[in-house]
């Protein structure tokens, strides 16, 4: 069985790879995008089974892409991450799970594993024209 991508959203590349190389000793793949707007192009590409999207960042703001991935991808887990305890209550029901840096990198783990074997794997823009079509 492959294991399962994750997509890990910050416009800073040093935490990028750090979480991802937490994750893949956790026996994830981890596809890296710098910006929203890089994140939302690698999703129409790639099929991943979740996005780790990062509170505060340059550019597109955390809200801008979940809600875009919410609406091209309503059943893609999205997993904010964040150092602030309140986030407003309109991005945290755009979002799956909200963890706190401070949780990380156990609690991190435990909720994607969660979110990756709850079967909402979001189909690849192929996959889903397929499927409905055949409906």
């Amino acid at each position: 069985m492959d294991s399962p991508t994750v997509l890990c959203i910050d416009d800073r590349p040093q935490v990028s790879e750090l979480r991802k190389a937490t994750l893949e000793c956790h026996g994830y793949c981890v596809k890296i995008a710098s910006s929203g707007y890089t994140a939302i192009k690698m999703l129409e590409e790639t099929s991943v089974a979740a996005v780790l999207l990062e509170y505060k960042q340059e550019g597109m703001d955390a809200e801008a892409v979940a809600c875009h991935i919410k609406q091209r991808f309503p059943n893609l887990p999205i997993i904010l991450l964040s150092a602030y305890s309140e986030i407003p209550e309109r991005i945290l029901r755009l979002v799956d799970e909200h963890v706190m840096k401070s949780e990380l990198p156990e609690g991190l783990v435990r909720i994607i594993e969660r979110a990756t074997h709850s079967n909402r794997f979001a189909p690849r823009p192929n996959e889903r024209s397929q499927r409905s079509m055949a409906a």
